[in-house]
């Protein structure tokens, strides 16, 4: 089997289960390990997988800036917000990073509680803005519009002096070995801060990026607390955090 062929056949398998082992490959095409960390690399290159060690996982996805992905899948994220609604109780601080998913949560938020919400994004601030019993802090810092959202060292100091009871994270991707990820590396300080601030951990996301990675790494998938998925993710492919002892919720299946 030639090279190209090879990793034609690596990139179905990465589509197929999301995730490849070297010395499974090896051992499958009877090569060497060192001619599949070649076609991984070429593979990475080219942007169809994220290299791990041993391996390569299915590259965590980038839908655009945040106005484009706030109009993706918008019944999806409606579903995953009322679920992450429900855990928000009267009387809590919550800390909200930048992110579609998160908008559309900060929208669902009950109106009849007291709450205090401290968020880098302006757009959550805005979604929140209806809400009379919710103190919104919105934290300063170098506006990124691609991203929606207050980056660098301001937003950290400012971060490091606020405690949360909890905290809504905005993954890119998240996988049991490698952890919790994302794709810019000013966003990611601003989230580990978060996290490292915050005694109880909730992720909502789409399934597309389940057991994908992102280049930098958040923390580990230990440290969530509760997980929300789409209601039709298969029990198998939450197996593993459950294990871990992670709490899982479906949403709703979303209309087609």
């Amino acid at each position: 089997m030639l090279a190209q062929e090879r990793q034609l056949a690596i990139r179905a398998r990465l589509t197929e289960r999301g995730k490849v082992v070297a010395v499974e490959l090896a051992n499958e095409y009877g090569v060497s390990e060192d001619a599949i960390r070649r076609d991984l690399r070429e593979l990475a290159r080219q942007g169809f997988c994220q290299r791990v060690y041993g391996g390569a996982l299915l590259p965590a996805p980038d839908a655009g800036n945040i106005g484009y992905r706030e109009t993706a899948s918008p019944q999806v994220k409606e579903g995953l917000a009322e679920v992450v609604s429900r855990l928000i109780t009267d009387g809590q601080t919550v800390f909200i990073d930048a992110s579609s998913t998160n908008i559309a949560i900060a929208r669902k938020i009950r109106r009849d509680i007291d709450l205090t919400v401290f968020t880098n994004s302006p757009a959550i601030a805005i979604a929140l803005s209806d809400h009379r019993r919710c103190k919104i802090i919105l934290i300063g810092g170098v506006f990124n519009a691609e991203k929606g959202a207050c980056h660098g060292a301001q937003t950290v100091r400012e971060a490091k002096n606020i405690f949360a009871g909890m905290f809504i994270l905005g993954a890119c991707g998240i996988d049991t070995e490698v952890g919790i990820t994302a794709l810019d590396h000013d966003e990611v300080e601003v989230k580990r801060c978060f996290l490292q601030q915050s005694s109880r951990l909730v992720i909502a996301l789409t399934k597309d990026k389940l057991g994908t990675v992102a280049p930098y790494k958040i923390g580990d998938v230990s440290a969530i607390d509760t997980l929300i998925v789409e209601g039709d993710v298969l029990p198998d492919d939450v197996a593993a955090y459950q294990e871990m002892g992670i709490k899982i919720e479906y949403s709703r299946i979303a209309d087609d």
